[in-house]
């Protein structure tokens, strides 16, 4: 596990927050699309805990197993079950509601833990593959004399 950031943040941070996970993400290898959509999805679980949860809460991002992840925290009073649905699309008239309809559409993983002591949102995304570059690959030599045919030599 390799931890990217840790952060308690209010309205005031919002925004720096967004960069940090971008260029923490873009770091890690999300590019374009994906990229765009993890910070997209992070942002929004962010300002729900801003909106929703008393104006503050804690994020953590971090790597493992190929992927990326955030946590967002908060001690709000928890999420009305009719959002966490999430199924449905907002109406494009209602003021609220799109944040977790978004990201349960962004991510790879979605999980939301809420009750009346807060909520934890988990978003997860898997990172590409790791190109091999030949630099970091160790050269073999097959070779046939004096020993079983066949054998390797680094």
């Amino acid at each position: 596990m390799a931890l990217l950031l840790t952060q308690v943040f209010t309205l005031h941070d919002v925004t720096k927050l967004r960069r940090a996970v971008a260029e923490q993400a873009e770091s890690s290898g999300l590019r374009d699309g994906r990229l765009d959509d993890f910070v997209l999805a992070v942002h929004e679980s962010v300002v729900n805990a801003v909106e929703h949860a008393g104006g503050r809460g804690h994020l953590t991002l971090w790597t493992v197993d190929g992927v990326i992840r955030s946590e967002t925290t908060d001690q709000g009073a928890g999420i009305p079950q009719a959002y966490l649905d999430g199924d449905v699309r907002p109406s494009s008239l209602s003021y609220t509601g799109r944040g977790i309809y978004l990201i349960r559409r962004l991510c790879d993983v979605v999980d939301v833990r809420t009750g009346p002591d807060g909520t934890t949102v988990r978003l997860t995304m898997r990172l590409p593959h790791a190109s091999v570059s030949p630099s970091s690959m160790k050269r073999l030599r097959v070779t046939g004399g004096g020993g079983p045919s066949g054998r390797f030599q680094v």
